[in-house]
């Protein structure tokens, strides 16, 4: 009879051998709200997770769609709550500290270091002279981190500023898209092996493809064959009052967003997020509508109505959902999450 396999040496010379080599799972364990739970339930399948460290996220649309909004403003406070250090990568030389005090960002250097470089050649140093210190920390007082790139579109090369300096402004359409692959690929296994998290933005384009109508990420699909989350943003005018009535005046953008890749929930599932240039993003936007779209809210005359697993019968006018008037999104949320765990309890004592 064979023996059982001792993997105990093999482990020990590999580790020893191969640099940058983990070994088991990294499955998520830390997860950073984006400041709206229906987004965080279309990324995470759950309403409170949202991005999480250890993997490549990226936010990706037109100028304005909201971007900077939720990668440098919210996802960075919700992280900055949790305790965890952030470093934020500005290529775009756009984000000023008023504006992400406004957001509710801590920028003082013990909770934030703020970079400005223009350079992929740059960032990649500068992650791997981090990584390296970082590696030599003992592992129980290393703290939490994560990278914000924002953005990875206005990264320059070599190339890009040779051609300015000469006045021959033909861009890098060879090494850009490879660079651009090339950086967020050697991140995902030294960030995954170490918790680490990166969240980047990026620039889209109008697709020429009739049958494929979605707006075309930039820089290649090598990255984003890496990334584990990718999210397109859409920019549409947000022409409402605080009471959700119909107006003339542009109040806000509503960003569209659609989640193109996720390993933690169902792929291609949007929401519109209403951001006021007044107020900003309330957290429960695009909420009713995707509960609706769940089944979880169901019409009843000119009412939407909700039914707890006790059996609770919860009926509101459409605007008082929208404002969680009594809580009721919260109860929603609550029941349905607490559904969820004893589906998932009941799954595993019948495996046992």
């Amino acid at each position: 009879m064979a023996k059982p396999f001792d993997i105990s040496k093999f482990r020990k010379d590999i580790t020893k051998s191969i640099e940058g080599l983990s070994i088991g799972f990294n499955d998520p364990t830390d997860w950073i709200s984006t400041g709206n739970y229906a987004l965080n339930y279309l990324i995470s399948g759950d309403f409170n997770k949202g991005v999480p460290l250890g993997k490549v996220t990226v936010f990706a649309g037109e100028s304005g769609a909201g971007k900077s909004y939720i990668c440098s403003g919210n996802i960075v406070r919700h992280a900055q709550e949790q305790g965890i250090f952030v470093v934020l990568i500005d290529s775009e030389n756009a984000l000023d500290e008023d504006w992400l005090h406004n957001l509710g960002v801590n920028t003082d250097e013990s909770k934030l270091l703020k970079l400005n470089m223009a350079m992929i050649d740059d960032v990649a140093k500068t992650i791997s002279k981090f990584m390296a210190d970082y590696k030599t920390m003992n592992p129980d007082e290393r703290p939490k981190v994560l990278f914000v790139l924002d953005s990875l579109g206005m990264l320059l090369t070599p190339t890009d500023v040779n051609q300015f300096d000469a006045g021959d402004l033909k861009g890098d359409m060879v090494r850009k898209p490879k660079a651009l692959t090339a950086l967020v690929r050697n991140c995902v296994n030294m960030f995954g092996a170490l918790n680490i998290g990166l969240v980047a933005t990026n620039h889209t384009y109008a697709s020429q493809d009739m049958f494929d109508p979605d707006d075309k990420i930039s820089g290649g699909q090598g990255f984003i064959y890496a990334s584990s989350i990718v999210v397109a943003m859409k920019k549409m005018k947000l022409k409402e009052d605080e009471d959700g009535n119909k107006i003339s005046d542009v109040m806000g953008i509503r960003a569209g967003c659609k989640v193109m890749k996720t390993r933690y929930a169902k792929p291609f599932e949007g929401v519109q997020i209403k951001i006021p240039y007044e107020t900003g993003m309330n957290p429960y936007s695009g909420l009713v509508d995707l509960a609706e779209k769940k089944g979880l809210l169901k019409k009843d005359g000119n009412r939407l109505m909700f039914v707890t697993s006790d059996g609770e019968i919860i009926k509101q006018f459409r605007k008082a959902w929208e404002q969680n008037e009594d809580g009721c999104l919260d109860k929603v949320m609550a029941d349905f999450s607490n559904q969820k765990e004893t589906v998932s309890t009941e799954d595993e004592a019948t495996e046992e």
